[in-house]
C-alpha cells in the first residue's frame, strides 16, 4: 500500500499515563510530517493538540470512559462534549464491558446513544468493545448495539488489556457492522505487516503509537 493512504488510516497514538506536553507536540509533529489522520491522546491535551494542527487536514481524537468503560452515561457524554467544545472531532469511547457481561444490553446501547446525543454530531464516535474481554457471540452484540445506537465505528481494543486486536476479531466485527459503521484495530500493531493484516481484514483505520515505525516499514 501507497505510503500516504495507509497514513491517512492511522491514528497517531499517545495515551499513557505519564505522557508529557513535550511529547504530544512531538506526536502533532509527527502526525503533519506524515499525514496521520488524526492523533489519539488523552483529553487533557485535547486544546493544545488542536491549536498545534489547526489548519491541517489532522484531526484532533480523545477517549472518553477511558480505559475501563465503568464510569456513568452522563460522564462519559459530559467528557466526550467538553472535548468537543476543545478541538475534538473524533471520540474513542470504551462500553460498559460488565454491563454487556451481565446481559443488561439496554444500558449498554442507552450508554453509547446519550454520548451520541450530546454530541450531535459534530464529532464521529468509535466504541471500543474490548475484544480481549469478551467472546465472539459478546463481540457481535457489542457491534450491534453501537450500530443501533448511531456510532460511527466500532474499535478492538484500548490496549490497556491483556491483548490488542486479532484480524479475526476485526473480520468478526466488519461482518457484523458492514456497510452502516467502520472497524478500528487498535492495540498491538506495531509493524506494516500488522496494518496491512488488519486492513485486509477490513478494518478502515489503525490505532497504533508505533506509526512511524509502521509507515516507514522498519
Amino acid at each position: 500500500m501507497d505510503k500516504k493512504e495507509l497514513a491517512k488510516m492511522i491514528d497517531h497514538t499517545l495515551l499513557k499515563p505519564e505522557a508529557t506536553y513535550e511529547q504530544v507536540v512531538k506526536l502533532c509533529k509527527e502526525a503533519l510530517e506524515y499525514g496521520f489522520a488524526s492523533v489519539c491522546i488523552n483529553s487533557c491535551y485535547v486544546n493544545a493538540a488542536y491549536q498545534l494542527l489547526k489548519g491541517s487536514d489532522v484531526k484532533v481524537c480523545t477517549v472518553v470512559g477511558f480505559p475501563l468503560g465503568a464510569v456513568t452515561s452522563e460522564t462519559k457524554a459530559f467528557e466526550a462534549v467538553q472535548a468537543v467544545n476543545r478541538g475534538a472531532s473524533e471520540i474513542d469511547m470504551v462500553i460498559n464491558v460488565g454491563y454487556l457481561k451481565s446481559g443488561n444490553y439496554d444500558y449498554v446501547e442507552e450508554d453509547i446513544k446519550t454520548l451520541v446525543n450530546k454530541i450531535n454530531g459534530r464529532a464521529l464516535v468509535k466504541v471500543i468493545i474490548e475484544t480481549c474481554l469478551l467472546n465472539d457471540e459478546e463481540k457481535i452484540i457489542a457491534c450491534k448495539l453501537a450500530k443501533k445506537a448511531g456510532a460511527d465505528f466500532v474499535k478492538t481494543s484500548t490496549g490497556f488489556n491483556m491483548s490488542g486486536a486479532t484480524s479475526e476479531d476485526v473480520a468478526l466485527m466488519y461482518d457484523a457492522v458492514s456497510p452502516n459503521l467502520k472497524v478500528k484495530a487498535s492495540g498491538g500493531i506495531r509493524t506494516y505487516e500488522d496494518a496491512i493484516k488488519m486492513i485486509n481484514a477490513g478494518a478502515s483505520r489503525i490505532g497504533a503509537s508505533a506509526s512511524v515505525k509502521i509507515i516507514n516499514k522498519k
